[in-house]
């Protein structure tokens, strides 16, 4: 884990010569819950790994790959070329699992976020059908606009890990007017009204010098942090409320996994920017970034 010395919640790449440049564990992260990693694999290469007491989501970033397990044998098909090929495939590995991960492609590009997990799931594999099959979300407004894609959404059948990826067109705002998910609390009826919840972003950008901003800060500022993102970083958002911006002209991913009291969503607005949500009067036209179409087409090239 390689922490910007002069923001320790912006963890750049850094290569072991494995091809994994991304492990965080949550001892590092310094929480609880949630750990990350991504890697690249040669044409032949293969992963061997063992959830061991962790359930795991494996997210295909780009390439062709294959898993054998001991849920079944997985193969991807129409696979992306990068993340802004198309739809995501990926795989949930339940605790204990053993399992093989096999490059098919020239180059694959993963990422993987676990915790702890109790006994009793089942493993399975997400297709880009099963993605669009989830709905693909267009959320916010105007230049707040954003695509949302779930591949492991509050309702899977997993422990607690949620996983979705976010597409913001250039120039545009994300995960605003800002939220945040740090304290259980429920509501007047007894619903969950807020998640305590922990939170990696792994950046990727349409064009290699892209980059975003993100403010992680707390309602009395004792946290009030601004990061520069580029392709490969992962910002770390223990607390507090997280918006995202991306540079104009650079199209901006990023792959969120979450973990904590429980597998839900639930967040509470900035109250200051709540406002916000009455001014949109339409979406943003780009949208969507990317559809099932270009898997299809990926599928007859």
């Amino acid at each position: 884990m390689k922490t910007d010395p002069a923001h320790p919640l912006l963890v750049r790449p850094d290569d072991d010569g494995s091809g994994t440049y991304q492990r965080i564990t949550a001892a590092e992260a310094g929480w609880r819950c949630l750990n990350f990693g991504a890697r690249r694999l040669a044409p032949g290469d293969r992963w061997r790994h063992d959830t061991g007491g962790d359930e795991m989501c494996v997210v295909l970033l780009g390439g062709e790959f294959s898993i054998v397990s001991p849920w079944g044998e997985w193969r991807t098909d129409g696979a992306r070329r990068d993340v802004f090929g198309g739809l995501p495939h990926a795989a949930y590995l339940p605790p204990h699992t053993p399992f093989e991960l096999r490059a098919e492609s020239e180059t694959v590009d993963i990422a993987y976020g676990y915790t702890r997990g109790d006994e009793g799931r089942k493993g399975f594999f997400v297709t880009p059908e099963d993605v669009d099959r989830y709905g693909i979300e267009l959320r916010g407004g105007e230049n707040a606009s954003r695509q949302i894609n779930s591949i492991l959404p509050p309702g899977s059948p997993c422990h607690r890990l949620v996983c979705v990826e976010v597409y913001t067109p250039s120039g545009n705002w994300s995960s605003f007017p800002a939220h945040k998910h740090d304290k259980r609390t429920l509501a007047a009826n007894g619903e969950l009204a807020q998640a305590s919840l922990e939170e990696v972003y792994f950046y990727k950008f349409e064009k290699p010098q892209g980059f975003a901003l993100q403010k992680i800060y707390t309602d009395d500022r004792q946290l009030n942090e601004i990061v520069e993102a580029h392709t490969g970083d992962v910002v770390l958002v223990p607390r507090g409320y997280h918006p995202v911006v991306a540079g104009h002209g650079y199209n901006a991913y990023y792959l969120n996994f979450l973990a904590g009291s429980d597998k839900s969503l639930a967040s509470a607005n900035d109250p200051d920017h709540e406002w916000i949500y009455r001014t949109w009067k339409s979406k943003d036209s780009r949208l969507p970034l990317v559809t099932l179409q270009m898997n299809r087409q990926a599928r007859t090239t």
